[in-house]
């Protein structure tokens, strides 16, 4: 279904401007077909767009979003219009920003660290990943079409006087030459005349002349002979289920399929083509949405993405092996890249990190060897160079330490949960087929308190293992606090090196366990049983284990026998 609310004889302003066109689009879906979500949304409303307007940007937004800044569109525009840089920028990202968050943030909806370290530290090489809202998008560059290429830098030629510095030639360009081409946006007339004897429009962008048509319109707007009625019928037909059949749509155009974060997976195509792209981080927010503020929804939320950076990691697209041929994409952007899609691997040794300490409290053992005194000053530097790079990541971007601190605490609580469930699930379907539902974050509530949902508990398995690792670790500070008692003073200087490590991992978890205790700072039912089973089934491992008990030896009898 498409309905014009504005079109070319929409209303006016007061001042007696016309008002941009407003048209609502449903796209037809039907059962036996793929409809790929979200991303398959998108390519059908790019189709459409470019039928009815063809507009050359476009801004892209979620439905929870909205504009907090009337001026943040002109911002993109100075980045995608720049006479020097404009024609090579695919998009221009803005941060996401939320309403409705606590005050302290407690499960860290900001993703401050994500945002004001990470993505301004990658404007600075190729330019921001692309995250899924708050984006204004080149459409020549959603087409799969590559960057145009500017003039060749001159060659250095070697004066008379000294065979090693040299002059710059001077170039002088036609009216015709690959200069002007360039300012054109790389797509003159003899190349489009190629790229038609070269290939099939049809093949490639599906079978919609007036659609394809307007693919090689860099300026966007339409043919001024085609009637109302004509557009609109094309725009039927551009979003028919079975339109993408056949095509390139999804592979190779638009936002491309294939993971449930297609934002990641876009945005990483076009940066191994030769786009880059800006980050934009007005002083007023561009954008604000809602947040899911519930601990359940919000490690639902996690999941999905860490879930679609697994798929990326193990399809064709893997960051790791895709995109060599060309050599457009740089080696630090690259390595970004990898970065967005392995993270949720690091749930497994974050899993061992965190059962250590206790393990270590219940068994005696010390999670540190014993180190030469080289080595410990080699551990020493390393804590050092990582807590200096920290505190100049800080600085520079002005984040605070709570806002860092918080971000550190559901970084541990997510990557035991979420990342672990997501690697998981992402081995089962690559290796047994199993596929897993999208489900879509609850970010609303009805509740009259402003931070209701903070305090709702929702159960689900993604809190099993978080809490697992809550129960050991104060189940082995208490058994390493009573042994202590027992043993004497001299068994106090070992033990403080073992809590340190246990009190490290729950103090981590602190905004997790009080997820758990509700509203009333009461835990929930499920959550009593979950901790009295896990709870018995430590303590009777250790009784079984009992590793401070001295083991009675009896008498040696391998030298005199049973009469010694």
């Amino acid at each position: 279904m498409i309905q014009v609310f504005l079109g070319h004889s929409g209303g006016h302003d007061t001042d007696g401007n016309e008002l941009p066109r407003l048209v609502y689009v449903s796209r037809e879906k039907r059962p036996g077909f793929q409809h790929h979500k979200k991303a398959g949304a998108m390519n059908a409303l790019i189709r459409v767009s470019a039928v009815l307007t063809n507009a050359p940007f476009m801004l892209n937004l979620d439905c929870d979003h909205y504009v907090n800044n009337s001026k943040a569109i002109r911002e993109a525009m100075c980045f995608l219009m720049d006479p020097q840089i404009g024609r090579k920028v695919c998009y221009v990202q803005f941060p996401q920003r939320f309403d409705g968050i606590d005050k302290h943030d407690r499960y860290a909806n900001r993703n401050t660290v994500f945002f004001d370290i990470n993505m301004k530290g990658l404007d600075g090489i190729q330019g921001p990943v692309y995250v899924g809202t708050g984006c204004v998008f080149r459409r020549q560059a959603l087409y799969g079409y590559n960057p145009p290429k500017g003039p060749k830098r001159p060659k250095m030629v070697s004066c008379d006087c000294c065979p090693c510095f040299g002059r710059r030639k001077k170039l002088k360009y036609s009216q015709g030459g690959s200069n002007e081409q360039a300012a054109d946006g790389g797509l003159g007339d003899d190349d489009k005349e190629l790229l038609m004897s070269q290939m099939n429009f049809e093949k490639r962008f599906g079978q919609s002349a007036a659609f394809v048509t307007s693919t090689l319109m860099e300026e966007g707007g339409v043919p001024p002979s085609s009637s109302p009625a004509a557009l609109l019928k094309e725009a039927i037909h551009v979003i028919s289920c079975g339109y993408e059949d056949k095509t390139e749509w999804g592979s190779e155009l638009g936002w491309i399929y294939g993971s449930i974060t297609e934002d990641i997976l876009t945005g990483f195509k076009m940066h191994c083509r030769g786009w880059r792209s800006i980050y934009c981080m007005p002083r007023r927010p561009a954008f604000k949405g809602s947040a899911p503020i519930n601990l359940s929804d919000r490690l639902n939320q996690v999941l999905r993405w860490a879930l679609g950076s697994v798929e990326i990691f193990f399809s064709r697209h893997s960051p790791v092996w895709y995109g060599y041929k060309d050599g457009h994409l740089k080696w630090l952007e690259r390595f970004a890249y990898v970065n967005t899609t392995i993270y949720p691997f690091t749930s497994l040794p974050l899993l061992a990190y965190c059962t250590l300490p206790a393990v270590c409290l219940l068994t005696g053992k010390f999670i540190m060897p014993t180190i030469s005194t080289f080595a410990s000053l080699f551990f020493i530097a390393l804590f050092i160079s990582i807590f200096a790079t920290g505190i100049l990541e800080l600085r520079w971007s002005g984040v605070s330490i709570e806002e860092w601190w918080r971000n550190e605490q559901f970084w541990v609580i997510g990557g035991v949960s979420a990342h672990l469930f997501a690697v998981i699930q992402g081995l089962l379907k690559v290796l047994a087929g199993i596929d897993t539902n999208f489900t879509v974050t609850s970010k609303a509530t009805d509740d009259e308190d402003e931070f209701g949902e903070l305090y709702a508990f929702k159960w689900t398995t993604l809190l099993i293992p978080p809490t697992t690792l809550l129960i050991i670790n104060l189940v082995g500070v208490v058994a390493g606090i009573s042994d202590a008692i027992n043993n004497g003073y001299q068994s106090w200087g070992p033990l403080f090196g073992k809590l340190f490590f246990s009190f490290w991992v729950i103090v981590h978890l602190y905004p997790f366990l009080k997820g758990l205790m509700g509203r009333q700072n009461r835990t929930p039912t499920i959550v009593v049983i979950w901790s009295v089973l896990l709870a018995s089934i430590f303590s009777l491992l250790w009784v079984r284990i009992d590793p401070f008990v001295m083991k009675a030896k009896g008498p040696d009898v391998g030298q005199c026998g049973i009469n010694c």
